[in-house]
């Protein structure tokens, strides 16, 4: 957990975008901006996200390349992990399948967009590794 803190400024940057996209996404989706206990906990789950992803992208192998295995990266983890919580936990809770596909290409947006900004500032790998 060395590469969190050696990398706080990159993670902190993707953790500030994943939040405006997410205040954008819910006004042009029309729902209602949330409390400050529901944006704290934003917060501290984009951070976390953004500190997972960064710790996949130090230790993504680069044979596709930096840029493909960044942009993969997110991806995979998005469709392995994100998208079957996503879906379920909504669907669970009987949320319709317009705001489901939203949630989940919201998290899409944000975790590309973390893991570009990240690969673009460069994360420091941590020693040993």
């Amino acid at each position: 957990m060395i590469y969190i803190v050696m990398n706080l400024l990159p993670i902190g940057l993707a953790t500030v975008a994943g939040l405006v996209i997410g205040l954008i996404w819910l006004r042009v989706s029309a729902i209602l901006l949330p409390g400050w206990p529901v944006l704290v906990l934003a917060v501290l789950a984009e951070f976390w996200l953004a500190s997972i992803l960064a710790g996949a992208l130090i230790l993504a192998p680069s044979q596709a390349g930096e840029w493909t295995m960044a942009l993969g990266s997110a991806f995979v983890i998005w469709i392995g992990f994100v998208l079957p919580a996503i879906g379920v936990t909504l669907a669970v809770h009987g949320i319709g399948r317009g705001r489901v596909i939203s949630a989940a290409l919201h998290w899409l947006v944000i975790m590309v967009t973390q893991a570009a900004i990240m690969q673009g500032w460069g994360l420091v790998a941590p020693p040993g590794t």
